[in-house]
């Protein structure tokens, strides 16, 4: 009763009365006030969304107060050390190597720029899964990286809060905490189909109780502390969980908790108390195993079959009798507290991101961390089972590892809870629960009855790495010395271990397809490699970094120990005998690999002896099988033997040896090999490995054989393969004996052989030893210490094509000479074609250092020793069998058989070589003998190479097919005829010489194997059953039924291995008796290292005679009467072909030579014709005016028909253009100084100051007062959105060019540009261009006529220029051409918008069109100024190479401006040459006065004046109009400098000029003329008056010599553009000269001085002028038109009278040197439109607008941000920097391209997307490049990657 008045009353007064009554002594009924009211208020069966109970619980914890200040009070309590900040995907955050104990520490932005990190190994990066700050925790991170905020250990001083603070927080939350537990209760329904959608449902609706929960987590510590007592708190639990006795819908929630608890196979405690325990137990494995409720018998069978329907083919899943431990690990959960249960359901609900933010938040709390991760622990299986049933495996391992990553990373809490709650148990538990879902038959061997599982690799589990929540976190604890420990000792855990890894031994086998390729090529390999690397390598990697020292042998034991008898049991498993089967492979052995890599850390660094840990031989040969049918394989792939199985099995071989697998995968494989080879039977061995390759048919001494398992073009490289396989096996020392600095060495060195490399490719492609990407190879050498030994940094540069270099590394000269390692190079490559990059470089290297001309071969390297216990691999270079096949190889390459290479006796000579340096002690010298014994083979005496090497092999037995031309056809000649059968002629021996036969040898590989092999089985087996094997199993590679039978015949060979080394120099070098006797004695051995194949075999020779003296003279025996192969019969069909071969490959290589220089000369009269920039014809055609007087008309090429001829009017020539509008003008300041680039929010950018604003804001004021027309020709426009005109210099018929743009637009392979918008490429250099500026047809002799000046008087031009002036402009005839010019009018002003062209108060008239003319021709001219710097002193044509076209452009605005002609009454030349009478304003005179003289701009007018006047233009005449127009531009320049004076100063001037006025020149002083200026401008009303306060700021006085300057400064912009207009139209070069002497230059150039004064004194400014009429009266006239102004105040009349025309070249923004400062302040900034932070932020680098990239949010009309900033900003063309891609983009039109980045790190490399994070740094040339790239126009020609962006930027 009492709760529901309360219920009515005002929510903060209750509370505070309540708060008050519990303070009291008493205050039991202050308790069940509170009580009753929750029971009312928290009522679980009202609706979540009522949101009237969270509202009061705000109330009454707050207990009265503001719920705001109740958070603030309690945060000022807050004791926490940690940051603990918890951000979820995407975020971005820091990671310090230097600073991290655990590789999984993180730091938010806040703390990482607090703490000091300089200099320190860190990167940024974006969180996958989500994460937690660390700083502040100790065990994760050094204290000295700590921000400032948690180092100060904040706890100690901070005052203990009041105890009633949070009583009622204590009261409150219990029952808040039930209440959401309820809810989540009753809304979870059990999975079907269709209640995904509830789930989310009933988490939306409790959204603001969990974020209520998530806020109080972070009041701080003390908040955080309450909530820990609730959550943990058993009895609250017990009280509240089960509901009262009265309450019925308490009870049934409870009901429906206990449902869930057992439909997800879980017991809960009372229910295991009820039924007995072993049927708890079996509903629980029966519940893991059929992922279906034990009560639903139904469901899982269902289930079973659907399994069955949809695995591939008829494999049947297998499931295994539950091989676990302990089931209670997974079966029983009892929920104690609040936070067992709210984990229970966030499992349920699968990991919702609020709840699991608010779970993390809490974990600051030391004693909620402990009882959360045990209690983590405890829902582990739950956990994982939830997840292999989840359809949203993905969000939801993120989320798992989100929270593991915080738990496990810590190694005390990891400790404590694998001791307290076996969390080692557990997770190889739930592993191996997990794998068993997905278990088929190993087909292996054995296919029928093999007994071994593996998993199947097209499983959802493995194809989407479900498993890696669980292996990641296994991994992270593995890293824990003392957890991994505990895994090493506890026996049983290893054993299951074992058990799990051999599930992928043998998984994804590979069966070759022999008859047609497969159909469906399947993908499951990347899912076989990566769960390898991540589920069996990464936790060996890890548990081998615990087993490094002394100590931990007994580890190293146990591991290899349980290898061993694993491997066993998986040999009898798949019932594997001796032999693999055929065409089968599988690249998956992580026994094997665990044995190896245990064995190798075994002797590396815990000093174990090598015997003790090594099986029996048997055992041995097992071992080995498997690893070396992948090297087989290897080979047989790469030579094509397995195309029918599609593109994947190549893919196989390149992961195999890829850099992130090699050291996990082949490198075990090869050491365990090297490891048999070096304790098995080296005979055996060898044989094996010619076995396995399938090339013991190719090793006869006939010249013809046949062989069963190969084609012949697969033989080669197959036999390549072996032998390359037999040099890597024994001169590779990876694990025999290098140190990790040597390994490392070796790796970086083949890297960079191969290819200059990158930083970051280079730190991608050493293979990581165990630590991912630390940085730091585990070792004493640092990367970059080796780095810097070994390679040289080449800075990033630019190519002439634009496309910009990374910083790479590339190898040292000394590393090429002494280190290049070919066979290294061959381990390491995934593709072929690497090997060859690296032998080109490496003879570039020599030609280059002069070391070897020609080819070279793999130079041979010396190796690291051998650690002892490997000796025995040198066995195998000393060994008969090995020695056989060399002896044989050298004899055939020698007769030239087929199926021989340079490659094979390439590697033939290394292993001579590698035996030569490695000998054998020979201490079993008694022994010999009864090796004999066993052997019955003689070709050889003993296995000593060196004894072997001078051994002289006579007589050999072969079987050959009959028709080989060995067998002797013709009838047996009589015994005596030993003559003939010596004979030269025949090499043959008949059949029944049978004398002979005991000499010659049998040799059969297969069989002596075989024997071998059955010697040590009998050796080993008791019974000593000989017949194992039948013996006619030597014969078993003859195909049955083939035509060719096979006949025994004897050859006769005669030849040592030393005599056939000796043929073979004489054969390279194609020279007899190439050595002489006495070549030993002078031999230089220094040059042998480097060279082809002639050095090796030199090189070879020379060392086996150091070695040993018989050997010696034998070389020198064999030299002295060696004597050239005897060619065998012509009839012999091989060695005929041979030698047509021969013949025919030197004929091909004289054709292709031919061809090639014929090309070179081709190629090179093109570039001439086509590239020549500077040649002086084109220039002619370019400039219609060059001083040489052509006679003839001018001829264009054109470049599409070939053709060369005028440009006439019927059929026009044109200039291929690229239009552009361009505002790079408009963004000029006048403060040379870059704008720098905001970063805080203090700085700002103002666009005030620039050019084009200025000049807007001038016309604006002159249209407010004068004549309109008048207006527009006194301004020019174009300084935003003008069109520049380019040309690439070609030409070509306007008739072709419409046929080509045809031809285009049919062609439906388009790159990068619009045939529909008039884009085309030029068709002979390729740039790009969108239209074609036709060339005026003109007979160059009218050049020389209106060159010559005519020596007439000024007074006299000025007469004739106006009289040209008033000649009307005839409309030209309609012709080809006229139309020609009026389209192409046309496309210019299609390229601009219409706002940069429509300046006018009515828009279309023709007034605006004349300006819109001349400003095009002003901006042009412009802009080349500013490509020359902004002044015209390096003279010269230097930028005119940009291939100008403005002379042509001139014309097609000329004939369509004299369309327009200038009203004499308003004619601006008037009132520059004459006095006029000022025309009283008649009374109905309503028009507005025309525009004054002083407020003109002078340019416009001289281009105007140009423009109007017909052409061709007398250079007399235009040097009159720059010189009247340059009387204006100096009284001009007086004006403007007479309002920088201060009063006093303008008087002493006046009165100055007055006196100076009576003088002969006072019209040529510029005191005089400033004097008068001043005081006609005096007569103004106040116009001096209006900005005299800034002037009295001013302190500076001006001299004459500063006037002087001044005035020249001004008038310089005029006459540099003259100049230029000058140099354009007559082709007058420009002269270089100083900057100081730039005016008086260009006065010259211009006639206004005469050429002979500037010698003898600089010239001044006024001396310059030439006046018409009196100067006096001139300028009097000239301020008249200023003083007749009433309606225009002072201030506006000084404004339009100041123009300064001088502005600084473009610039872009300055931008700061680190890329942190840029990316810190803009990706969390808001849009200034949309108020939202943009998901892909950009800043336009031209004027500093933050724009979003792609987004939706600011479109208008279908346009985003971007592109429409780039049409305000840079009419069309924009530059963006990319905030969180750090590359810039250009929008250029209509298209796009990524340009790269300006931000290198310190190894110069670009880090797009910020994917390494590492910190970044301005490229200064870069971004001038990119700067010079915008001012030139050039992005079009030299980006080549566009792309149309369709707005959507």
């Amino acid at each position: 009763m009492m709760a529901a008045s309360l219920l009515r009353r005002d929510k903060k007064a209750t509370a505070a009365h309540l708060k008050a009554d519990l303070k009291r002594t008493d205050n039991s009924a202050a308790l069940r006030q509170i009580h009753e009211l929750l029971d009312d208020v928290l009522n679980p069966e009202k609706p979540a969304t009522d949101t009237e109970a969270l509202d009061w619980c705000k109330c009454l914890i707050a207990g009265g107060e503001a719920f705001e200040e109740f958070c603030k009070t309690v945060r000022s309590y807050d004791n926490a050390t940690l940051c603990g900040l918890v951000w979820t995907a995407n975020f971005v955050a820091y990671r310090c190597r230097t600073c991290g104990i655990s590789p999984c520490m993180s730091l938010c932005a806040e703390c990482f720029n607090n703490g000091d990190h300089t200099s320190h190994d860190f990167n940024m990066f974006r969180s996958q899964a989500g994460g937690a700050c660390d700083c502040g925790d100790s065990n994760v991170m050094r204290e000295s990286g700590f921000c400032r905020r948690h180092r100060l250990r904040t706890g100690e001083n901070i005052p203990s809060i009041p105890r009633d603070l949070l009583m009622m927080s204590e009261l409150v939350l219990p029952r808040f905490i039930l209440s959401v537990i309820q809810y989540l209760r009753d809304g979870y329904t059990e999975a079907d189909s269709s209640t995904e959608r509830d789930l989310q449902k009933v988490l939306q609706q409790l959204e603001p109780q969990i974020s209520f929960l998530e806020e109080l987590t972070k009041m701080g510590g003390a908040m955080r502390t309450v909530l820990t007592k609730i959550l943990t708190n058993q009895q609250t639990f017990k009280e509240l969980s089960m509901g009262q006795a009265d309450n019925l819908f308490a009870k049934k929630n409870y009901e429906k908790y206990l449902a869930a608890l057992r439909n997800s196979g879980l017991v809960s405690v009372e229910d295991k108390a009820q039924s007995t325990g072993e049927a708890g137990a079996e509903g629980g494995a029966d519940a893991l195993l059929g992922s279906a409720a034990p009560g639903s018998p139904d469901e899982s069978s269902k289930e079973e079959d659907q399994d069955a329907g949809q695995s591939v083919g008829k494999r049947k899943r297998v499931k295994l009798s539950s091989s676990t431990k302990d089931l209670s690990i997974i079966e029983c959960l009892k929920h104690k507290c609040f936070l067992e249960e709210l984990l229970f359901w966030t499992i349920k609900y699968e990991f919702p991101q609020k709840k699991v933010t608010f779970l993390l938040n809490m974990l600051p709390d030391q004693d909620y961390k402990i009882t959360f991760t045990k209690t983590f622990v405890q829902h582990y299986a739950f956990i994982m089972k939830t997840l292999m049933k989840s359809h949203e495996s993905d969000t939801m391992s993120n989320r798992i590892v989100h929270i593991s990553v915080q738990l496990f990373s810590n190694e005390e809490l990891a400790r404590h809870v694998t001791e307290e709650c076996q969390l080692l148990d557990i997770m190889v538990t739930v592993l191996l629960y997990m794998m068993e879902s997905c278990l088929i038959k190993s087909e292996l061997q054995d296919e029928e009855n093999s007994r071994h599982v593996v998993v199947n690799c097209s499983e959802a589990l493995l194809k989407n790495n479900t498993y890696w929540p669980l292996v990641s976190d296994f991994i992270n604890i593995l890293s824990h010395q003392s957890v991994a420990k505990k895994f090493l000792e506890d026996h049983s855990l290893l054993m299951l271990w074992m058990s799990f890894v051999s599930f992928f031994q043998g998984m994804n086998l590979n069966k070759r397809e022999l008859n047609e390729h497969v159909e469906f090529e399947s993908q499951t390999y990347y899912a076989a490699f990566a769960a390898e690397l991540e589920a069996c390598a990464q936790p060996m990697w890890g548990l081998l970094t615990h087993c490094k020292v002394k100590e931990t042998q007994e580890y190293t034991k146990t591991v290899v120990r349980y290898c061993l008898e694993t491997l066993q049991i998986w040999f009898d498993a798949i019932s594997f005998n001796d032999e693999p089967l055929p065409n089968q492979v599988t690249f998956h052995l992580p026994l094997h690999r665990y044995y190896a890599m245990f064995l190798s850390k075994a002797v590396k660094c815990q000093g174990l002896d090598l015997d003790s840990l090594l099986p029996d031989q048997e055992m041995l040969m097992k071992i080995m099988v498997h690893p070396l049918q992948i090297q087989a394989c290897l080979s047989e792939i790469h030579s094509n033997m397995w195309v029918r199985n599609g593109l994947q099995i190549k893919g196989q071989a390149m992961t195999y040896v890829q850099s992130h697998f090699c050291n996990s995968m082949i490198d075990p494989d090869i050491y365990l090999l090297q490891v048999c080879a070096s304790r098995l039977d080296p005979d055996y061995f060898i044989s094996s490995v010619f076995e396995r390759f399938k090339v013991v048919d190719l090793l006869t001494m006939a010249s013809q054989h046949q062989n069963a398992v190969l084609d012949s073009e697969q033989e080669r490289p197959m036999l390549e393969g072996a032998l390359t396989f037999l040099v890597i096996l024994t001169s590779l020392r990876i694990h025999l004996g290098m140190t990790d600095d040597e390994i490392l060495r070796a790796e970086m060195v083949s890297q960079l052989c191969m290819n200059d490399r990158t930083h970051s490719s280079l730190l991608d492609l050493i293979p990581e030893n165990p630590n991912p990407k630390s940085g730091i190879v585990p070792g004493s050498c640092s990367f970059e210490e080796m780095l810097s030994a070994v390679a040289d940094f080449k800075a990033p540069v630019f190519e002439p094509g634009g496309s910009m270099q990374q910083g790479m590394y590339t190898p040292k000269a000394e590393v090429w000479e002494n280190e290049f390692d070919p066979i290294m190079v061959v381990l390491r490559t995934v593709y072929r074609r690497d090997v060859q990059s690296a032998m080109d470089r490496y003879s570039a290297f020599l030609k280059q250092s002069g070391i070897h001309t020609g080819n070279p071969w793999p130079p041979y390297k010396e190796r690291t020793p051998l650690h002892p216990c490997y000796k025995g691999l040198i066995k195998l270079l000393h060994c008969k069998t090995l020695h056989i096949v060399i002896f044989t190889l050298l004899y055939k390459i020698w007769m030239d058989h087929q199926n021989m290479s340079e490659h094979v006796l390439c590697m033939v000579l290394y292993l001579i070589e590698l035996g030569l340096d490695n000998q054998v002690q020979d201490n079993k010298e008694d022994e010999e003998p009864c090796i004999e014994e066993h052997c019955h083979d003689s070709w050889f005496p003993g296995t000593n190479l060196i004894s072997n090497l001078h051994h002289v092999i006579n007589f050999v037995r072969v079987r050959v097919p009959e028709t080989a031309p060995e067998v002797k056809r013709e009838a047996p000649p009589s015994t005596s005829s030993e003559a003939t059968s010596y004979g030269q002629n025949s090499r043959r021996l008949s059949a029944n010489w049978r004398e002979n036969l005991r000499e010659a040898q049998v040799f059969s590989l297969v069989a002596e194997r075989r024997r071998k092999f059955q010697e040590i089985i009998n050796r080993s087996s008791s019974e000593a059953s000989l017949v194992v094997r039948p013996k006619s199993s030597s014969t078993r590679w003859v195909p049955p039924g083939t035509p060719p039978q096979l006949v025994t015949e004897i050859l006769e060979i005669r030849e040592s291995m030393l005599s056939l080394l000796v043929k073979l120099h004489q054969k390279l070098s194609s020279k007899q008796n190439s050595l002489s006797e006495s070549w030993l004695d002078n031999m230089d051995t220094s040059r042998h290292a480097h060279g082809d194949g002639i050095t090796a075999i030199e090189r070879i020779l020379t060392k086996a005679a150091t070695r040993s003296c018989q050997i010696k003279r034998s070389i020198q025996d064999i030299c002295g009467k060696v004597c050239p192969p005897v060619p065998p019969k012509k009839n012999s069909p091989t060695d005929k072909k041979a030698m047509d071969k021969e013949e025919r490959r030197q004929r091909a290589r004289e054709r292709q030579q031919k061809l090639l220089a014929e090309f070179a000369s081709r190629q090179k009269s093109f570039m001439e014709t086509a590239m020549d920039v500077e040649s002086p014809e084109t220039e002619a055609a370019m400039d219609l005016g060059t001083s040489e007087v052509l006679e003839s008309e001018v001829l264009y090429d054109c470049v599409i028909c070939g053709q060369s001829g005028p440009s006439t009017e019927d059929r026009p020539t044109g200039l291929v253009v690229l239009l552009q509008a361009s505002s790079v003008l408009g963004h000029r300041c006048k403060n040379a100084e870059a704008k720098n680039l905001p970063t805080s929010d203090e700085e700002h950018i103002y666009s005030a100051d620039t050019c084009a604003v200025a000049h807007d804001v001038r016309l604006s004021l002159l249209q407010r007062f004068f004549k309109d027309s008048s207006c527009l020709q006194s301004v020019s426009i174009g300084w935003d959105g003008g069109v520049y005109v380019q040309t690439c210099g070609h030409t070509l018929h306007i008739d072709c060019h419409k046929s080509y743009m045809e031809s285009l637009r049919n062609d439906q392979v388009l790159q990068g540009f619009s045939v529909d918008k008039g884009e085309f490429t030029c068709p002979l250099c390729r740039q790009f261009a969108n239209s074609v500026l036709p060339c005026r047809p003109g007979r160059s002799s009218e050049a020389g006529a209106w060159h010559t000046p005519t020596n007439k008087k000024t007074s006299v031009l000025i007469k004739e220029v106006e009289a040209l002036q008033d000649k009307l402009g005839l409309f030209p005839m309609e012709s080809n051409l006229s139309k020609e010019m009026e389209l192409v009018i046309k496309d210019i002003k299609n390229t601009t918008q219409k706002k940069y062209m429509d300046y006018g108060k009515n828009p279309g008239s023709p007034d605006n069109d004349f300006l819109f003319m001349y400003s095009l021709a002003r901006t042009n001219l412009e802009l080349e100024l500013v490509y020359r710097g902004g002044n015209l002193c390096c003279g010269g044509a230097s930028a005119a190479a940009k291939r100008s076209c403005l002379n042509q452009l001139f014309h097609v605005l000329a004939m369509h401006m004299r369309l327009y002609s200038i009203d004499s009454a308003y004619n601006p030349w008037t009132k520059l040459t004459q006095l006029t009478q000022s025309r009283e304003t008649d009374g109905f005179d309503e028009e507005r006065p025309e525009v004054p003289m002083l407020f003109r701009d002078v340019p416009s007018l001289l281009i105007i004046f140009v423009l109007t006047m017909p052409q061709p233009l007398r250079k007399e005449h235009f040097t009159c109009v720059v010189k009247m127009l340059y009387n204006l531009q100096f009284i001009q320049a007086l004006a403007t400098l007479s309002t920088k004076l201060r009063p006093e100063e303008r008087q002493a001037w006046c009165s100055t000029g007055a006196a100076k006025k009576a003088r002969a020149n006072a019209d040529t002083s510029f005191e005089a003329l400033l004097g008068h200026v001043i005081s006609e401008l005096s007569k103004c009303d106040s116009l001096y008056a209006a900005n005299t306060e800034d002037i009295m700021l001013s302190s500076s006085v001006w001299s004459p010599q500063s006037v002087e300057f001044s005035l020249q400064q001004y008038c310089l912009p005029f006459l540099r553009l003259a100049c230029l207009l000058q140099h354009h139209l007559y082709g007058d070069n420009l002269t270089g000269c100083l900057e100081q002497e730039e005016f008086s230059s260009l006065a010259m150039c211009l006639g206004l001085t005469p050429a002979a004064s500037v010698a003898s004194n600089p010239v001044n400014s006024a001396s310059c002028l030439e006046w018409a009429v009196g100067a006096f009266d001139l300028v009097t006239q000239w301020c008249g038109e200023v003083k007749r102004l009433p309606q225009v105040q002072a201030e506006q009349a000084l404004t339009l009278l100041v123009q300064d025309p001088q502005w600084a070249p473009p610039r872009l923004l300055q931008l700061p040197d680190n890329y942190n400062i840029i990316f810190q302040y803009y990706h969390r900034k808001s849009c200034t439109v949309c108020k939202k932070v943009p998901k892909d932020p950009a800043l336009c680098l031209v004027c500093g607008a933050f724009v979003c990239l792609k987004g939706v949010c600011c479109k208008q009309q279908g346009i985003c941000e971007c592109v429409l900033h780039s049409q305000h900003c840079g009419a069309a063309t924009g530059i963006f920097l990319l905030i969180n891609a750090s590359v810039i983009i250009i929008i250029r039109g209509h298209r796009f391209c990524l340009w790269g980045s300006v931000y290198l790190d310190a190894h110069g490399e670009e880090d797009r997307d910020l994917r390494r994070g590492k910190p970044l740094f301005l490229c200064e040339e870069r971004y001038r490049v990119l700067e010079q790239q915008w001012v030139s126009h050039t992005f079009d020609h030299i980006n080549k990657r566009w792309g149309p962006h369709y707005n959507g930027l």
